[in-house]
């Protein structure tokens, strides 16, 4: 995967569209053992549920557009981790089902080196001029469940796709 130095490096697991799910997700944050957990939405009470599941492994969460108005949560998030700048959304206000190109042109407004969304049930991870855009699928999909794993170190990441 890298050459990263074992405690230099942050571990995300990156979720999205589980749909009541939770079980899939529970599954891989056993198998995973992540510092933090990344949940793009759809069902953003499945993310709760998560949290209240592993209180020591912080879940930062936005809603979907199936999630219903949700005034307490954004819907988005940017922020950085371990020098990693990330932008977080579902994709729904980006019509990402039309393609990526309005959130990656947010995200690299913002000089984030990392997008995360979902939304398209569709697996994503693709490593474009310096910025990781990553849809990690769907955690809930009856067919074939995924999720992604992000690695930050100084500034940079690594990231790849899984099935659950």
């Amino acid at each position: 995967m890298s050459d990263f130095s074992e405690g230099d490096t942050l571990k995300l697991v990156l979720f999205s569209d589980s749909h009541g799910n939770v079980a899939n997700m529970a599954d891989v944050v056993r198998l995973e053992h992540p510092d933090r957990v990344l949940h793009m939405g759809d069902l953003a009470r499945d993310a709760e549920e998560l949290a209240r599941q592993f209180p020591d492994i912080p879940v930062t969460y936005v809603p979907g557009n199936c999630d219903g108005r949700r005034p307490d949560l954004p819907d988005e998030r940017r922020f950085t981790l371990e020098g990693c700048k990330i932008l977080m959304t579902h994709g729904h206000t980006y019509h990402v089902k039309a393609g990526p190109g309005a959130a990656i042109r947010a995200a690299r407004e913002t000089g984030a080196r990392l997008l995360c969304f979902g939304h398209t049930h569709e697996a994503f991870c693709e490593f474009q001029n310096g910025l990781w855009i990553v849809n990690p699928g769907a955690a809930g999909s009856l067919v074939q469940p995924t999720y992604a794993v992000a690695v930050l170190e100084e500034g940079g990441a690594v990231c790849y796709l899984s099935h659950i």
